[in-house]
């Protein structure tokens, strides 16, 4: 193999694929990249085993050919070489020279056979999205998602296919996000299928805040994303996703607007009053107004106030503050939306958007309550 590329463009894939390659792979292979000259294009190609990218970028190809190359020495090599343009020539399968100008670097590699095959694309569920809209979904969505739970299925965010939508779903059980999105697809297609976090995470690197489209294929244990050059293919988490939808508020008692800056302002001073052990404050609300209160034997106790539009009786509820912030910084607009049952079932929080937030309550301790009386008193 004997190409000449620009360190640019070089780079440019670098970026797009370097976190793919695992920090501690189950085998030495996996902490290669394969690099592979055919025609006038240089295709590079990095895989965990759960989540592969494959980059094509436009090369001069003197001889094609292919080599597998330790990921972490050959980027950390080209982003110290100064020249704009990079030759690599592999005369075995088992090695590689880098030349810049005068200098020359030579690095053990292994041969392609030893490289994992790279996934089939296609899937027989296959749409296309906007870049900005699949960026807000997926960012919506994600930051609800379990991290580590032993319930597999929530360890990513579930997206269903139904009656033309994409609907993005992320929840750890203490909260949710829900992102709705019209898409262009035949309406008798349907499926759910659970992105994991990696992948998730993977696919809004490649998104920017543009209208052009990005090619979105499904199949029963895959899903693929091609963005031009470049294209990602990752396994599905396997196991059935419960059913949210039933701890989504629907008869909701008092329905009101909020300031979402005032209220993540407010927040994140009674943040600072919670326990370790226990994220809770108290959330009181009365004609016109929301107290907010925290407190914890180590720390002390914080107690803030705002004007809201609530009307009817005293209602106090606990919430974790820090979940509540999460959910009102990927909300939009000046105010939002907040629904209540009662101090026992969830809080929804919606805007402008096609997105709804649910927030679990968390139990108001009888020190705490005791505490409020008196001070009202």
């Amino acid at each position: 193999m004997k190409v000449v590329v620009s360190k640019t463009d070089l780079i440019s894939i670098i970026t797009k694929i370097q976190s793919i390659v695992p920090a501690k792979p189950s085998s030495p292979v996996l902490s290669t990249v394969l690099l592979e000259a055919i025609d006038d294009q240089l295709i590079i190609s990095a895989t965990d085993l759960s989540v592969s990218m494959r980059c094509l970028i436009a090369a001069t190809i003197v001889e094609e050919g292919s080599i597998a190359l330790p990921a972490r020495r050959f980027f950390q090599l080209v982003r110290e070489i100064t020249t704009a343009q990079i030759k690599i020539n592999s005369q075995t399968s088992e090695s590689a020279e880098i030349t810049t100008g005068s200098s020359v670097f030579k690095i053990h590699g292994m041969n392609k056979a030893e490289f994992p095959h790279f996934p089939e694309a296609k899937g027989p569920v296959s749409f296309t999205i906007s870049h900005r809209l699949l960026k807000e979904a997926l960012s919506k969505s994600v930051f609800a998602a379990a991290r580590e739970d032993n319930r597999y299925t929530l360890n990513g965010v579930q997206l269903q296919i139904s009656k033309q939508k994409a609907i993005f779903i992320g929840t750890d059980g203490k909260r949710l996000a829900k992102v709705v999105t019209p898409i262009e697809i035949d309406p008798s297609l349907q499926g759910n299928y659970v992105i994991s976090l990696k992948s998730v995470e993977e696919i809004i690197k490649m998104l920017d805040d543009s209208d052009a489209q990005i090619q979105i294929s499904l199949s029963q244990d895959k899903i693929s994303v091609e963005n031009g050059s470049t294209l990602l293919i990752a396994k599905l988490l396997a196991g059935q996703y419960p059913d949210v939808e039933r701890v989504i508020p629907s008869k909701l008692s008092h329905q009101f607007s909020v300031h979402r800056e005032e209220l993540m302002l407010l927040l994140r001073q009674i943040s600072l009053f919670t326990s370790d052990t226990s994220h809770s404050a108290r959330f009181s609300f009365e004609n016109g107004q929301l107290h907010l209160s925290a407190s914890s034997a180590e720390i002390g106790e914080g107690k803030v106030s705002m004007p809201v539009d609530y009307a009817g009786e005293r209602m106090d509820i606990a919430f974790n503050p820090h979940f509540f912030i999460d959910i009102l910084r990927h909300s939009k607009d000046e105010t939002i939306k907040l629904g209540l049952i009662d101090s026992h079932n969830p809080g929804l929080i919606t805007d402008s958007t096609n997105a709804l937030f649910v927030i679990m309550p968390m139990r108001i301790s009888e020190i705490a309550e005791k505490k409020e009386e008196a001070s009202v008193s």
